[in-house]
């Protein structure tokens, strides 16, 4: 099995509810009928035109069925039709307009659209997760939780990371390593830099199982080079081992050193994550985005995600060029992170 169909055997489990607000788009469509068959989630999708028949892609393997809960078919998916929901609607403007102390206009302004009713769905706690983006811009999906939903306590900024499933990897094969951030967070300070790590280190952790060995990545390595960079990187280091003290920090490590054994043995004999690392936490997102498409297209690494953290409840956005099955896996890994 690849590592999405391990994560779906987890998610099978215990299914959560995911709504995806962009039930119109007919790889959303395919994917929630597939989850729903395979059993990994109880899809929530939200509609603004009546409901169809959605035929599967070509080739993605999913079959054909009505999504209509109310028809007696095999996979049932929730179908929410926008239009029709006045109540809730309401329901949802006087929440948020308490929460946010706003105009009650605004508020029915905002939640009449469809990324932001499912986001107040996972806020009042009608949904687990949302997964959104397929049809709208990262910003969009970002401004969307944090208005309804928020950020988790002690956390200042969204973040994200990828997991990176490399075919073979120094003799290894299969080899999973986890890249943060390489999507959302441009350039963070010391402190949000360690809560990037922190929350890397946790989910990691609970969707994969593995001990989390963290390296802070730097163009230096203990000291070899010094500038208000490498500065930044060891303090956040110093302040994630705070944070998270059962949790194995290390930095600044350049990238070598800290993957590579032969090389940690020479440049940082005496760390215990050095040559073992597991979490690579990038220093800016210029370097983090970099990597994660060099790892992806030179190699031959398959990149999972991004996956959004930092908000009280998960949310994860999509590519606007994600086909079914890209949908399929963030699904699952934001159901395992409910």
């Amino acid at each position: 099995m690849n590592l999405i169909d391990t994560l779906a055997e987890q998610a099978k489990k215990n299914p959560k509810k995911i709504v995806f607000p962009e039930g119109d788009n007919p790889e959303i469509a395919a994917t929630a009928s597939a989850l729903a068959k395979d059993g990994v989630v109880k899809p929530i999708i939200l509609r603004t035109s009546p409901l169809t028949l959605t035929l599967s892609p070509e080739g993605e393997g999913f079959n054909t069925s009505s999504l209509s809960p109310q028809r007696e078919g095999i996979y049932p998916v929730e179908v929410i039709e926008l239009a029709k929901e006045k109540e809730r609607l309401a329901r949802f403007s006087e929440v948020y307009a308490k929460k946010q102390e706003t105009n009650p206009k605004i508020a029915l302004r905002l939640c009449s659209r469809s990324i932001f009713f499912g986001a107040m769905m996972v806020a009042t706690g009608e949904a687990d997760g949302m997964v959104a983006g397929i049809d709208a811009a990262t910003a969009v999906v970002l401004q969307c939780a944090g208005l309804a939903i928020g950020l988790a306590p002690n956390i200042s900024i969204p973040s994200s990371f990828f997991i990176m499933s490399f075919p073979e990897l120094f003799g290894e094969k299969d080899k999973v390593l986890i890249y943060a951030d390489c999507a959302a967070a441009v350039e963070p300070n010391s402190e949000q830099l360690a809560g990037i790590a922190v929350l890397t280190a946790r989910n990691a952790r609970r969707l994969l199982g593995i001990e989390p060995k963290v390296a802070f990545l730097s163009f230096s390595t203990k000291g070899s080079a010094r500038h208000s960079r490498t500065e930044k990187v060891i303090r956040a280091a110093e302040i994630a081992a705070k944070m998270a003290p059962e949790i194995e920090f290390d930095g600044e490590l350049q990238a070598d050193t800290a993957l590579v054994l032969r090389v940690a043995a020479k440049k940082a004999p005496e760390s215990k994550v050095a040559g073992k690392a597991n979490i690579l936490i990038f220093p800016d997102l210029d370097s983090g985005n970099i990597a994660y498409k060099l790892s992806q297209y030179l190699a031959g690494a398959t990149a999972y995600g991004p996956v959004v953290q930092g908000f009280a409840r998960p949310i994860n956005d999509l590519s606007r060029g994600a086909t079914a099955k890209d949908v399929y896996g963030v699904a699952v890994i934001t159901a395992l992170l409910g």
